[in-house]
């Protein structure tokens, strides 16, 4: 590992842990040339994925491109980036996890309107408005009356009511 300061490869690792979930290793490093401490994070490698796009076309998964589209649809709102790496990280893992090779472009991009949609409500709308390629006010309209419908769609009775 580089020293990010000097670039220097010979560090120690002052401490190693367990991060999100269980997934990751988080260690913290310190340069024995220069002193300075810096993090890494170790993860196992999936399997690559492809995803399928509308056209037919074959590209492999990005989790920085995931990462941007919900970050560009999070942008000015009060959501924090750990949020938005949790979103990620749980995307990116379920995906992995159900699909053998391949994913469909749709499937993306309707798992990250449902987070979004719980997530905030205008973020929603600005990744709607993209992914479904909104051209008119009236389809802005229409997201936002999906929004009121309720996500749940059972109704259940509460005890004694």
């Amino acid at each position: 590992m580089r020293c990010p300061k000097c670039g220097c490869r010979e560090d120690k690792v002052v401490d190693s842990r367990a991060s999100r979930e269980g997934a990751t290793i988080r260690r913290r490093r310190e340069c024995l040339a220069c002193g300075h401490r810096f993090t890494t994070y170790e993860q196992v490698e999936n399997r690559p994925l492809a995803v399928i796009k509308r056209d037919g076309r074959r590209e492999p998964f990005s989790r920085d491109k995931l990462r941007n589209g919900i970050s560009r649809a999070c942008d000015k709102r009060p959501i924090s980036p750990a949020a938005i790496e949790e979103l990620v990280e749980r995307l990116s893992g379920d995906l992995h996890n159900e699909f053998d090779g391949e994913v469909p472009a749709t499937v993306i991009g309707e798992r990250v309107m449902n987070e979004l949609r719980g997530l905030d409500p205008v973020a929603y709308v600005r990744f709607a408005s993209v992914y479904r390629r909104f051209e008119e006010a009236t389809d802005f309209l229409q997201a936002v009356k999906h929004l009121e419908v309720p996500h749940d769609t059972a109704t259940y009775r509460l005890p004694g009511f």
